[in-house]
């Protein structure tokens, strides 16, 4: 009832005994099984698997009682499979396998449904619809269009295969009321046949044939099977749709025309048609451009003219190729000026249409079957038998032909771009991809074709036009889509592109030569990376002025500089091969640069690379006289690596014999002797070092012989060098201590001393080897040299007082301990650091005292607690508190002072108040303070005590008043000199706390001070200055109890030798007091007694000057302004108060003087009168602002 036969020639039967047999092409059964029903519909196909099968056909589907559909595998007949559906459905009408085993069915109901054979997914529907409302009456599918079709009441349906959802096509036949019958396809699916249950035929025009043609940018399709449509969207112009006479087999078009033809008949058309030409043969193909036709019939190409009279044609045509030994024409192709054919024996030929001359051609190894010139013609890729895709220029004989890399055996076609910027870029197309290929024709390598990339090409679509990277494809409705290529992405790019898609796209562009994209990509979101790939591939592509943008603009300077260097160089290949070099492509650059017209340009270039065989190679070729010098460069760089024998060889081929390069000449022989003593051949190599002027190859010599250890004639050159300390160390290797000891005054290495100083103490010369290690300042050496061999004890304790040697000085400590010099000993003990030791030796032989003397301040405090108990355990008070003191056991120290005898008193309470100061202890304080003030022992110590305690306390206000007191003391004892230091000291001390000065110690300070000045001024002869200091003083003369009778008198006589008898009188008759007048020296008291009877009362009036502080006018020596009530600072050289513009200091006390007479003064005095500091005149300047001297809140009121 059914059946089908397999493509491994297996036929399979069902019988209506409800059998199903399978048998061989020779009638034996495989295999047969019984079925549940009547057989209908078998098919051979292959389940669906996870892998791939290779054995082919192996499962029988069958539909039994038109309700199952049966899977019979034949490679486990005892498990067939069986799917049931819904009774919904109604009955199985038809089914077809399709794709990796999946199966399209129709139901009687309407329904339309596809599974799937594969195990995981049987029993269920991967697709269902109800078609068609009544019935469904046969389904179909076509893989060549991928489509499936159903027919049902008086429709058909057509869906896409890829998206069973897709109806692309429903057709009515609205006279068919009795319903449709069976349908199928064509194997094309051109057609596809309907047939009626009226007994009607319809066949239906399922895609129209793919012809199509494009030049330029203009277009001519087949829209229906006897319409042709020219477009040219680029340039805006309006579809034209031509009505033909034929169905034709074949469509060209050119600028200006249209041709279609079938068998060996062409008709041409322009708005109108032009005319039909019959051909010799029938027409392969046809190619068209402004004026020709070419037609490809039998092997040959008929070239003639498109419009004209039959008697000009014949003229104005040919046949190509004139002699028919170049063989059959395969292809061809025109272009504005050139036609082009390539032959099965490999030929590819250039014909000049104005002239029909062939202008050039290129023979293949293997027949051309197709041709694709670029719009320009100068550039052809052709397709050979072997279905390689090839490049070569009709222009440039001498540009190599070139294989297109990756090139896809299945491409049917190529399309050159047609916009103008890309001129070079290609695509080569199959049924399934677009290949982009581009032509880089300036390079620093040549020109070269590269792939860029593929673009996967929509189904079924045939590409007729490229233009800047939209590919135009016709489709089978006779329509045209747009495809991008996926190799112009950039050209669409987002504002939010990542970076990995930015590098991507720069890429695309590089490669595409689209440098202006390049730059925008990069500018917008570029790496460092991307700026450096842009500046490689300007620099590949010679594009130098942009390069030089590029590296501008990512910081690059010195690429920048190197571009600018050769912009201007018009040379191709010179400049193609510094940009070579630029991308380290030496051997590139090398060839480029020997191709150029400057050719020495690669040999400096492997020169500055240190290439130095290709640069000898090239010198050879290019410039023998830079032999030498190479040479000797090279010879420089086998010395470096250790290869010796070809750096001899290489120094002794660098010798010039100049004069004019003698320098040259000289390090070539500087090369040659060390590399003959590198080979072995040491007295060669030693008689050119000597005889070499450098030093310093007679020193690399000799540290190459010394490494060899031939010692005697490294020593030799060292000393030849004048290397003393190199010479004298090689020659201590071979014990030549002779030579040694000859070249001892120039050497300067400790470590050769030291080696020469034990040679001689080893040979007994002991005054030789202490002087030697005195030069090698081996100072314990020298020390037991002179202690052990030349009893020298003087010399050694010398030796450690000045290097302070630790070993040293226990080896002289040793000495005098064997000489039972205990106090020397322990003194050398300590020196060295071993205080433990001199304790014991000190402690053993009553030296205690010797040994804390020593100590000094460098012991530690063990050491000091140490001695403070033995001093104590001895009852020596004083040592005992010293050395508690000084490891800060505070109170044991001061317990000890106090202690101390009467012959000790002044220093002990010293060291208290020092220890009291240090432990800042109120309760020491307190127990000195009681102890001064005699309240521990009845006996009151004298004032000086307490103020140096409250300055070592830092209780300056104390201090102060208790200097105010001892001051007085001094004054009431005469003393005024010491008085007067310790009120100095004081005032100083307490300016540098920065404390407010007590006024009664400003106040005695500047009595005591004016006292001071009158013998200065009575010296100097100056009797008005002294006069006025001594009636100060006489105005106080209370303070000076111990002197009232001379001061007064002495006040007297300077005031008769100064003028000022009134003041003269008023001190006399102060004198003739009764509790004075006794005590007035004999031979002044009849003249005073004389004043006050017959007084002058005359008076030289004192010159006034102004206050510095409110400028009012007052006598010089008046210290309270009357005006301001201010005190003003008084001139420590004259007792007068200050002026502001006449103001000085004392450099060291920062005390106050006016500078006209301070500069006077230090004329005859060497010191200052208030710190009795030394100073000159020189050191005193006049300062132009005293306000920092103003200040009026130092000293209390």
């Amino acid at each position: 009832t059914c059946g089908c036969w397999s493509s491994q020639n297996l036929l399979a039967l069902g019988s209506d005994d409800n059998t199903l047999s399978i048998s061989n092409h020779e009638g034996d059964t495989v295999r047969q099984t019984t079925l549940r029903g009547e057989p209908a519909e078998i098919y051979f196909s292959m389940m669906k698997t996870d892998e791939r099968s290779s054995q082919g056909e192996s499962t029988v589907s069958v539909s039994v009682n038109k309700k199952i559909l049966m899977l019979f595998n034949m490679n486990d007949p005892q498990n067939p499979i069986e799917l049931a559906f819904e009774p919904r459905y109604g009955n199985i009408v038809s089914y077809r396998w399709y794709g990796d085993g999946y199966i399209l069915i129709g139901f009687s109901h309407g329904y339309f449904v596809v599974i799937s054979t594969h195990i995981m997914e049987i029993g269920f529907e991967l697709y269902q619809a109800h078609n068609h409302k009544d019935s469904l009456n046969s389904v179909a599918i076509s893989p060549a269009l991928n489509k499936a079709a159903s027919c049902g009441d008086n429709s058909i349906k057509i869906h896409e295969l890829s998206d069973l959802k897709d109806i692309s096509n429903i057709v009515q036949l609205e006279d068919e009321t009795k319903g449709l019958d069976q349908m199928s396809w064509t194997d094309d699916g051109q057609l596809l046949a309907v047939s009626t249950q009226k007994g009607t035929i319809h066949v239906f025009l399922t895609k129209l044939p793919m012809l199509g043609d494009s030049f330029g940018t203009r277009l001519a399709f087949l829209t229906s099977l006897l319409e042709v449509t020219v477009s040219n969207q680029v340039e805006g112009e309006s579809p034209v749709a031509i009505q033909v006479e034929v169905e034709p087999t074949f469509v060209a078009v050119g600028p200006y025309h249209v041709s279609v033809g079938m068998n060996n008949r062409a008709w041409f058309y322009g708005v109108k048609k032009i005319k039909d030409v019959e051909y010799l043969g029938t027409i392969a193909s046809m190619r068209l451009n402004a004026d020709y036709a070419a037609a490809l019939f039998e092997g040959k190409v008929q070239l003639h003219m498109i419009k004209g009279r039959d008697a000009e044609d014949r003229k104005q045509m040919k046949l190509f190729p004139g002699d028919d030994r170049q063989g059959q024409i395969l292809c061809h192709a025109l272009t504005n000026d050139f036609l082009y054919y390539g032959t099965d024996t490999g030929c590819v030929v250039c014909v000049l249409v104005e002239d029909w001359e062939t202008v050039n051609s290129y023979n293949h190894a293997v027949g051309v079957r197709k041709v694709f010139p670029d719009p320009n013609g100068t550039w052809v890729v052709f397709i050979d038998d072997k279905n390689g895709g090839f490049l070569f220029s009709s222009a440039n004989a001498t540009i190599p032909c070139f294989e297109l890399p990756n090139f896809s055996p299945t491409i049917t076609g190529v399309l050159w771009d047609n916009w103008h910027a890309d001129r070079g870029v290609f695509v080569a197309f199959d049924d399934d991809k677009v290949s982009t290929y581009a032509l880089h024709k300036t390079t620093i390598y040549g020109p070269q074709v590269v792939l860029v990339g593929c673009t996967t090409l929509p189904f079924s679509q045939r590409p007729l036009l490229l233009y800047n990277g939209e590919l135009t494809c016709q489709t089978t409705s006779g329509k045209t889509s747009e495809v991008s290529l996926s190799t112009h992405e950039f050209l669409k790019r987002s504002a939010d592109s990542d970076s990995p898609e930015i590098s991507k796209q720069l890429s695309q562009a590089l490669m595409l030569k689209r440098f202006q994209e390049a730059w925008n990509l990069c500018k917008a979101a570029g790496s460092d990376a991307d700026w450096a790939e842009l500046g490689k591939a300007c620099l590949v592509h010679m594009e130098v002025d942009l390069a030089i943008q590029v590296y501008r603009m990512s910081g690059n300077v010195g690429m920048v500089l190197s571009l600018q260097s050769i912009q201007g160089i018009e040379d191709k290949n010179l400049l193609a091969g510094n940009l070579a070099m630029f991308l380290e492509e030496y051997d590139q650059a090398q060839d480029l640069y020997l191709s150029s017209s400057c050719p020495i340009t690669a040999l400096e270039m492997r020169r500055d690379l240190l290439h130095w065989d290709s640069a000898l190679m090239l010198a050879k070729r290019l410039a023998e006289e830079q032999i030498p010098f190479i040479s000797k460069e090279y010879a420089v760089h086998l010395e470096f690596i250790g290869d010796y024998v070809n750096a001899l060889e290489h120094y002794e081929k660098g010798m010039t014999h100049s004069d004019k390069f003698q320098e040259h000449d000289e390090a070539c022989q500087a090369g040659v002797a060390r590399m003959s003593i590198r080979m072995g051949d040491i007295r060669r190599g030693a008689a050119q070092a000597i005889q070499h002027p450098s030093r310093v190859l007679k020193k690399e010599c000799g540290s190459i012989l010394e490494s060899m250890k031939q010692f005697s004639e490294a020593a030799q050159l060292y000393e030849k060098g004048q290397y003393y300390d190199k010479a004298a160390s090689v020659y201590i290797r071979c014990k030549n201590w002779a030579k040694v000891g000859e070249l001892l005054p120039n050497v300067s290495s400790p470590k050769i001393h030291l080696q020469y100083a034990k040679a001689k103490e080893a040979d007994g010369k002991y005054k030789e080897a202490a002087q030697a290690y005195k030069s090698a300042k081996d100072w314990d050496n020298v020390i037991r040299v002179l202690l052990d061999h030349l009893n020298n004890p003087d010399d050694a304790v010398r030796v450690v007082r000045n290097t302070q040697s630790i070993d040293g000085a226990k080896m002289v400590a040793r000495f005098f301990l064997r000489l039972n010099d205990y106090g020397s000993a322990i003194h050398f003990l300590v020196l060295s650091q071993c205080n433990d030791e001199a304790f014991q030796l000190a402690q053993q032989h009553g030296q205690m005292e010797v040994y804390a003397d020593i100590i000094g301040s460098d012991a530690t405090q063990e050491d000091y607690q140490s001695i403070a108990l033995y001093f104590e355990g001895e009852k020596n008070h004083l040592q005992a508190g010293k050395f508690f003191q000084k490891c800060g056991q505070y109170s044991r120290a001061l317990k000890h002072f106090l202690k101390c005898s009467r012959t000790e008193d002044n220093l002990a309470i010293e060291m208290a108040i020092e220890t009291v100061g240090q432990a800042k202890d109120n309760a020491l304080t307190n127990q000195l303070i009681e102890y001064l003030l005699g309240e521990s022992d009845g006996v009151p110590k004298e004032a000086k005590y307490l103020f140096r305690l409250y300055m070592a306390l830092e209780q300056y206000r104390e201090a102060a008043r208790t200097a105010i007191i001892i001051a007085r003391e001094e004054q009431l004892a005469g003393n005024y000199r010491i008085a007067h230091d310790v009120l100095f000291s004081m005032y100083t001390e307490l300016q540098a706390q920065k404390i407010k000065i007590p006024a009664e110690l400003a106040t005695n300070l500047m009595i005591l001070h004016s006292y001071l000045l009158v013998r200065m001024h009575t010296r100097r002869g100056d009797h008005l200055k002294g006069a006025r200091m001594l009636i100060r003083v006489s105005n106080n003369i209370s303070k000076f109890p111990a002197h009232v009778v001379p001061i007064l008198t002495s006040a007297v006589i300077e005031c008769q030798r100064a003028g000022l008898k009134n003041s003269g009188f008023s001190l006399a008759a102060m004198l003739m007091r009764p509790e004075y007048r006794n005590k007035i020296d004999p031979k002044y008291r009849k003249k005073i007694e004389a004043m006050v009877r017959h007084p002058d009362t005359s008076e030289l009036e004192e010159e006034t000057t102004p206050c510095p502080f409110c400028g009012f006018q007052l006598p010089q020596n008046e210290l309270l302004c009357i005006s301001c009530k201010t005190n003003i600072p008084y001139c420590i050289a004259t007792g007068r108060h200050m002026l502001k513009e006449d103001w000085s200091i004392c450099p060291h006390c920062e005390f106050p003087a006016l500078y006209s007479q301070f500069i006077l003064l230090l004329e005859i005095e060497t010191v200052c009168p208030m710190c009795s500091e030394s100073l000159s005149a020189t050191q005193v300047k006049r300062l132009s602002d005293c306000s920092r001297y103003l200040q009026t809140n130092d000293v209390d009121e």
